[in-house]
């Protein structure tokens, strides 16, 4: 089983669709091993999101990701990164393939409903990042 984190950004929470997007996870056959919501603050979000600072986009981002609380989880399943990758559709939803979650519910390549690791390194970053109670616990 591998983990990936997946976040439901502001821009899906403020359509009110969070329901709709644990839904299709949950069907997709993914377990949630946590979930919880986070008011990001600029700092926070300036820190998950250092991978891209200087980039043009980098302010509008952390002012998008700090608009709302965000929904985060640890999902679970085999092949979790690439199968939550697919699930989700490309960055830019009208780009994405129909019954992907970008396509159905993201507004732009920025506001783009859904967030998810790339690789196992980031994928343990990030779960880090949101849940370092899990590395005190894999650690007993």
């Amino acid at each position: 089983m591998e983990q990936t984190l997946a976040i439901i950004k502001p821009d899906a929470v403020k359509k009110k669709v969070v329901g709709q997007i644990i839904d299709r996870i949950l069907q997709a056959g993914f377990t949630i091993r946590a979930a919880k919501t986070v008011r990001l603050t600029v700092r926070q979000a300036e820190g998950f999101y250092v991978v891209h600072c200087g980039k043009p986009f980098f302010d509008n981002l952390i002012s998008f990701m700090t608009e709302t609380p965000i929904w985060v989880m640890i999902l679970e399943k085999t092949d979790a990164i690439e199968e939550w990758r697919q699930l989700m559709g490309t960055t830019d939803p009208n780009e994405a393939e129909p019954g992907t979650l970008r396509r159905d519910f993201a507004e732009t390549i920025t506001r783009n409903a859904v967030h998810g690791s790339d690789a196992p390194e980031t994928a343990k970053r990030e779960i880090l990042f949101f849940f370092s109670e899990f590395e005190r616990i894999a650690h007993l």
